[in-house]
């Protein structure tokens, strides 16, 4: 369930996601508890990290409040992100403040409903708070509906339903639907890549923003100058 203090802690802050995958240069915890370091002296309020592994050599290096995730692939399934209640038992100890799940209506791993995997996650930890992370306006209402403490835009322009869906600097009406009809808070994640941009979704109303790659991924950083030289 939502803590007070965490909430106070991370409303209208910047959340900064610390992750690099197996085929990415970065990908190290000690590397990832460095960048997490690196965005506290930035100012971060909070990280988003995915593993255990990362998970531990982050709180070694700084003491805020972690979104966990595991990514994890599985077969004839589109839900990779903490998508069963073994990803969830694996953060567990660890102790994120918060789990961030696929709340998607993608097929889920054996078939299971978002539901009630839900359910089993409330009852089995219910100290701990739970984000969704949508993809469509629609997920994000039911997401709502179920009790998440936080509704996230994590995933719009990735799953096959919101496919061609962006959140961009000239158009931001899924956020503002979500903020407009869902009692939960909004947390603005995805393509969320400028100053300009987290200024605007927090003026929209969103409870705070989570930035990745325009702040962690050097790679990919890297390619947006080196486009400007083409």
């Amino acid at each position: 369930m939502i803590d007070k203090s965490l909430n106070e802690h991370l409303r209208r802050n910047l959340i900064v996601s610390c992750q690099a995958l197996e085929d990415e240069p970065l990908h190290s915890s000690f590397i990832m508890g460095r960048m997490a370091l690196a965005a506290k002296q930035g100012g971060a309020s909070g990280i988003r990290a995915n593993s255990v592994e990362d998970i531990r050599e982050i709180k070694k290096m700084v003491d805020l409040p972690i979104i966990g995730i595991i990514k994890r692939n599985y077969e004839n399934s589109d839900v990779f992100i903490s998508a069963t209640m073994k990803e969830i038992d694996e953060l567990m100890t660890v102790g994120p403040e918060i789990i961030a799940l696929d709340a998607t209506s993608s097929v889920r791993p054996n078939g299971e409903s978002l539901e009630d995997f839900y359910r089993a996650i409330r009852q089995k930890y219910p100290e701990v708070s739970l984000m969704a992370d949508c993809s469509t306006y629609d997920e994000m209402i039911e997401a709502d509906i179920l009790g998440f403490d936080y509704i996230g835009t994590t995933l719009v322009g990735y799953t096959k339903q919101s496919k061609g869906d962006k959140i961009e600097a000239d158009d931001f009406s899924l956020i503002q639907k979500a903020v407009r009809h869902c009692k939960h808070p909004i947390i603005a994640e995805g393509n969320i890549n400028t100053p300009e941009k987290v200024k605007r979704v927090l003026e929209l109303g969103v409870f705070s923003v989570v930035v990745g790659s325009a702040i962690t991924r050097p790679q990919l950083i890297t390619e947006t100058f080196v486009a400007a030289t083409k």
